[in-house]
């Protein structure tokens, strides 16, 4: 078969590779489609949990179907339209093996592209929302709102009543938010973050104060963002586009602390099967609800994986990249 692998941290190269084999309670898949986030930047480059080597395939979401399965795996899987979690990697290849209890049924309607623009980043934004207790009418701050994570929380949280504001980096970018169930946008180059709960610069008090927010982005900035919550406001950070989240976090939860606010962090590595299942389900049902649209940013194909990459890795994605190995 075919695969990108890595060559080092900011190469991929497509080689031939012997087809993957499923062992005890795995499935074999035949890809369809790969989604391509930053999670795969992180460990392309060493900085995730499992980080990947030279000669590794990265991916961790594919949609495809069952080709095989292995000893102790159902039969009634061959055939059935998936879409696979790949956590410890491997999805950007023609075919991938991954465990049974990490494929999800696609529904009729929903096609290998679309459910991986949905895929793990929809999970996320689902359950953090509902972890977080989202009610209608409360306003919510969704930080990098146009990535992969980001533009499906808009939609979720607009679905649920919210008042949402979305930030991010151009006119155009706002323009497709605001389609998607944003009520307010700001751009972050031209609006600074306010030191406390006051206007920062360019508009007057662009950010405002919220009962919720959603961070895909953290790094050095994550102390002002806190100090926006209001009274019992929850914030939720489920991603970290710029960094780590800097020295001053926990200072900035100390200093408003008579607001009783809460820190939730959220990994799809450490929810459980059951809670994955749930989510998907009530995800693909807004799919085909019509209550949720999966954004593709660019289909490309595996030949361009180091494309792929280096377009989220910039941040110049809007929604998902999605490659098609075959």
């Amino acid at each position: 078969m075919r695969a990108a692998v890595v060559k080092s941290p900011d190469h991929l190269a497509v080689t031939e590779l012997p087809d993957p084999v499923p062992a005890a309670g795995e499935v074999l898949v035949e890809v369809d489609a790969a989604g391509a986030g930053y999670v795969d930047v992180t460990a392309v480059r060493g900085g995730y949990r499992t980080p990947l080597h030279p000669g590794d395939i990265p991916g961790m979401e594919v949609a495809g179907r069952v080709t095989a399965v292995g000893p102790d795996v159902p039969d009634a899987l061959v055939g059935q339209r998936v879409l696979a979690l790949m956590l410890e990697a491997g999805g950007y290849a023609e075919r991938a093996v991954t465990g049974a209890d990490a494929v999800l049924p696609l529904p009729d309607g929903l096609d290998a592209d679309a459910a991986v623009a949905a895929g793990i980043n929809a999970m996320v934004a689902e359950i953090a929302l509902r972890r977080a207790g989202l009610r209608a009418g409360e306003r919510v701050l969704v930080l990098g709102a146009g990535g992969g994570i980001g533009v499906l929380a808009t939609q979720l949280a607009h679905a649920r009543g919210a008042e949402v504001t979305a930030v991010t980096s151009s006119a155009e970018r706002a323009a497709r938010l605001r389609a998607l169930g944003a009520t307010r946008t700001v751009d972050r180059h031209s609006v600074t973050v306010p030191e406390g709960t006051g206007a920062g610069t360019g508009e007057a008090d662009a950010y405002g104060t919220y009962d919720l927010v959603l961070d895909t982005v953290a790094g050095p900035d994550t102390a002002k963002h806190l100090r926006l919550l209001r009274t019992e406001g929850r914030y939720v950070l489920c991603g970290a586009a710029a960094g780590a989240p800097g020295a001053d976090t926990l200072t900035a939860l100390l200093t408003d602390f008579h607001k009783s606010p809460t820190l939730y962090v959220l990994s799809l590595n450490s929810v459980s099967t059951q809670e994955r299942r749930q989510s998907w389900r009530r995800v693909t049902e807004l799919i085909t609800e019509g209550g949720l649209t999966p954004v593709v940013d660019e289909r490309l194909p595996l030949d361009e994986a180091d494309a792929a990459l280096r377009r989220v890795a910039e941040g110049r994605q809007f929604g998902k990249v999605v490659l098609l190995p075959r």
